[in-house]
Order: structure tokens, then sequence, then C-alpha cells
């Protein structure tokens, strides 16, 4: 007879682990407490007429093998590339661009510094040294720490790949794991400009200045994607986010899943040590032989298990595991597209443009002056916004001559009361971009606020952390969420864990799922 699966939480990860689940014969019933499945990873209407991707906004990171064993194109998805990855206005009118292609990367690094842009096959070749390291790692689990002699085989087929590297390489690889990313780009670059462009990535979905160390990780986080088997590209899924997370539940119902919206679990149900199933909020019991969480472990550990099931240990490590990104995101519907005075001063600028992020983050300065205002004051009085305008490469999510943009602001302390303030923290956020973009103000129609409490209040992201737990040396690998937990296995039998706060992290990846549901199948 099959085993039952449940999987708590309908986001992609829980999506990916319930697709190999039921595609290896298990039945699997995926429940989601939001009346949409896709968890952050969802398209909504905002305002009458306007659609966007409410929370996660672009694609990079989501896994080849994930996209090819589901089938996602031939469920539906299909994914364009942005024709200027990232722009960056400056405030003497100017900008800096990271455009599609080596040759046109380096004439405009050349325009800040001759140097840099002399560096800049150096840099990339480290990085993507490290990154491809990194990929060979994705789908593995890590080694788990007293995990007998399979984890020891595990450690040394791994560590191997550390072994057969360079000593330069071998250092490369420690700087990235340990250095801030401020010490890390200034091996390479001298331009402020320029170092800014490239740090932004260290500080995306992490509460921490530039001089923070482990932000150059996440930089490297952010450079293992790939769109269309193109690497170092972003992307755009037409029909927003919500496009594949709608292509993953066809692709895990084509193999007899079940997935229930606005199915709300409040418990996981224990008997002698071991998970036999879940209380729904109503009050409702189902059993199975399999108990899946795709939810933060902070979330799954503190509400929905008594303490008194979990080892002491486990319990006091679980309550100090660290959330809390910093992030605050707004959708703003438009009745024309913002006009960027940079864009209207330099000749090299093109539409093209307006199709990448557009990030207000100039200067190192800049990104840390807005972490130091976050921690004294609780947000930045310049914070760090990113800027997307899906709507230049997808006509289906505005009214004709219309837009939708998604701002992804960094630097907003999630620990005070966003109920209280995050009227003015968007107002705030607002005159930024109109500093840049005179008119912009007006031309808006309607905008979705969700603040760090928001964040969490919608999609259980604990103090609005989008990776599910910081990205930090003690919660990464094998210590993502806690060391000897590493390999998707809670203290208890029978319940695992499928999401974020598991290897590798964060992101739209499906990795995770992957990961869990390998593990589940082996048990």
């Amino acid at each position: 007879m099959a085993r039952n699966a449940i999987i708590i939480g309908g986001g992609h990860n829980g999506l990916v682990c319930a697709f190999y689940l039921a595609r290896a014969g298990l039945n699997v019933r995926v429940l989601e407490r939001r009346g949409v499945v896709g968890g952050a990873a969802v398209t909504e209407e905002f305002h009458p007429g306007f659609r966007n991707s409410v929370a996660s906004y672009t694609v990079s990171l989501l896994n080849p093998k994930v996209i090819n064993d589901m089938n996602l194109h031939g469920h539906g998805l299909k994914v364009l590339e942005r024709r200027v990855n990232n722009m960056w206005p400056h405030e003497d009118g100017n900008f800096l661009s990271f455009p599609v292609g080596s040759e046109k990367l380096h004439a405009e690094i050349a325009l800040f510094s001759r140097n840099d842009a002399a560096a800049l096959d150096r840099y990339f070749r480290d990085i993507e040294m490290v990154a491809d390291l990194m990929r060979s790692l994705l789908l593995e689990t890590p080694p788990n720490a007293g995990g007998g002699l399979l984890e020891l085989f595990k450690v040394a087929k791994q560590g191997n790949l550390f072994r057969k590297l360079s000593v330069d390489d071998k250092q490369t690889v420690m700087d990235v794991f340990t250095k801030s990313v401020a010490d890390f780009l200034d091996m390479y670059f001298e331009n402020d400009h320029v170092k800014a462009a490239f740090a932004f990535d260290g500080v995306v979905g992490t509460y921490a200045s530039t001089k923070t160390p482990g932000t150059a990780y996440v930089l490297l986080h952010h450079a293992f994607g790939e769109v269309n088997g193109k690497k170092g590209v972003w992307g755009h899924a037409v029909g927003g986010m919500g496009a594949i997370t709608q292509a993953m539940a066809h692709a895990v119902e084509a193999q007899g899943g079940v997935i229930e919206t606005n199915a709300p679990v409040s418990k996981v149900l224990i008997e002698n040590g071991k998970a036999v199933g879940v209380q729904q909020e109503n009050g409702t019991e189902l059993l199975a032989d399999i108990v899946v969480a795709n939810v933060n472990p902070s979330l799954l550990y503190s509400q929905m298990l008594d303490a008194e099931h979990l080892p002491e240990g486990f319990n006091r490590r679980i309550k100090h595991y660290k959330n809390g990104s910093g992030t605050f995101r707004m959708n703003v519907a438009l009745n024309k597209l913002p006009q960027f005075t940079c864009l209207h001063k330099q000749s090299r600028a093109t539409e093209d443009h307006l199709t990448g992020g557009i990030i207000i983050a100039p200067t190192t300065d800049y990104i840390n002056k807005a972490y130091y205002d976050a921690v004294e004051h609780g947000w930045s009085r310049a914070p760090i916004v990113e800027m997307l305008i899906p709507s230049t490469l997808d006509n289906t999510l505005a009214p004709k001559n219309m837009h939708v943009a998604s701002l992804f602001c960094q630097q907003f302390d999630p620990d005070i009361d966003w109920d209280v303030h995050r009227e003015s923290a968007a107002d705030l956020i607002i005159d930024t971009v109109e500093r840049h973009a005179p008119g912009f103000k007006g031309s808006i129609l309607g905008r979705q606020i969700l603040s760090p409490l928001d964040l969490e209040r919608t999609f259980g992201l604990t103090k609005g952390d989008i990776m599910h737990g910081n990205l930090s040396l003690n919660q990464m690998f094998s210590a993502r969420p806690l060391l000897g937990h590493g390999n998707y296995r809670g203290p208890l039998k029978g319940l695992y864990m499928c999401g974020s706060g598991t290897h590798p992290g964060g992101g739209v990846t499906g990795a995770p799922g992957h990961n869990a549901a390998h593990e589940i199948l082996r048990d």
C-alpha cells in the first residue's frame, strides 16, 4: 500500500517536494494556508486591472533540473530575459548599468575605471569558480553531524571537490565564505560606483552593511542562477512569479498529488516521538505516515509543535535561529513609464534600461548608511530601492500603455511596530524614486504595501525574512537550520523540512524541495 505524505505549505519548495514524492508513488496532499497556491511566488491583482508578482519578483535561481523534471515549460512556463540586467542612477545625473554581454559590460565599467574594466575577467572567473563549486552541491544533501559512515563518505566526496582546487582558488573560496562583501570587492575594484553595484547583491535579503562578515557569500548566493541555459542572466516569468508555481501545481496534480487551499495547519500531531499527521485550524485531524514542513523552522518548531516533544538542546538553539532580512516590498500601478533623469541626460541610454532592475544604491557609503539608519531609526532615511517594471517585457500584467512596478527595498528593522509606520515608510520609498524620476509619484494609480510584518502575516515569512533565516556561517550547509539537522530531518521521526530554512537556502530555487524528497524516499 502506498504511503501517505502531508506537506504543510504550498510554496514552490513544497510543490517541488510533492512532485517528486507523488512521482515515486506516494499519496501526497499539500495543505496551503492561503486561498492561492505558490507561497511567496504568486501573481495577484493588487489594483483593478493591474497584476504583479506580489513578493518574489524575478527569475534566475530556479534550478534547471527541477524545471526539466517537472516539465514546467510543458505546463505553460515561459521566461523572458532582461535586455539589461541592472542600472544604478547616480545623483549627478549619470548612471552605471550592467548590460547583457561581456563586451558591453567591459565598455560600461571602463567609463568609470579602466582598471576595474580590466579586473572584470578575473572577478567573474573567481566568482564563477566558486559558483560552480556550489552548484555541484545545490542538489546534494550536506553531510550531517553525527550521521555515521554514510555521512563520512559525503564529507570525503564533497571535500574532494575542494581539495582539487589550487591554493589560490582555495583562498578565494575561503574569502567568499568569511569576508564582508566590501573586503572581497576591494581585491578587484577601485571605483566606488562599481563596488556598490556588485555590493548590492551582498545585502539583498540581509539586514547588514557591506562591512558585515559573511556578506560576500550572500553576493555569491545570487550568482548561482541562469535563465534559458544562460548563466548570470535574470528574467521574468510571463504572467509573473505565479506562473512558476501554477506550472508546478499542474505538474504535481499530473502525478496524482492533491493540493488544498484555504487549509491552514495549526499543529503537527506527535505520538511516541513520531509525527503521525497534522491538525488543521478548524480542528480536523489528518493522519499520515510522513509530514513535510515547507515553513520557516522557527514557525514549525515554535508554533506547530509543543516544546515537550523536542530535546532540550534543540529547543534552546532553535529559539535563537536568526531571522530578519530587513525587506520592505511594494507594488505600484502606473499610468505611464517612469522618466528617469539619468536616461534623458546620457546618450548611451536606451529603452532596454527599463527592462532590468533599477537600483537606487549608488555608492557603498549609501548602502552602509541605509543600514546604520535602520538600526538607529527603524528604517533608512535614504533607503535602498530596486525597481523592476515587468510590464516592459510582459503586456499581460497591466492595461494597454500602463505599467506595474515592483519596489524591493532593503534596510527596514523587522522588529519595530510596522502597523504604525508602514505608510510613512512607503511614502519615503516613493519620494526616493521621485528624486530620480520626477513625476513618478503623480503617475501612481494604486499601491500595495508589504512591510516586514505584512510579509510575515501574509506569507509566513518570520520577521519578513525572505530567506527563511539568515545566510550566516552558523546557518548554512550542514548547519541549516541547525548542526545535526542539516539533512532535512528534525529530531522527530516522520517529520521533515523542505523549505528555504534548509540547504541551500533562500530564493526561488526548488533545491530544498528536491533534496528533501530525495531523503524521504531514501528513508
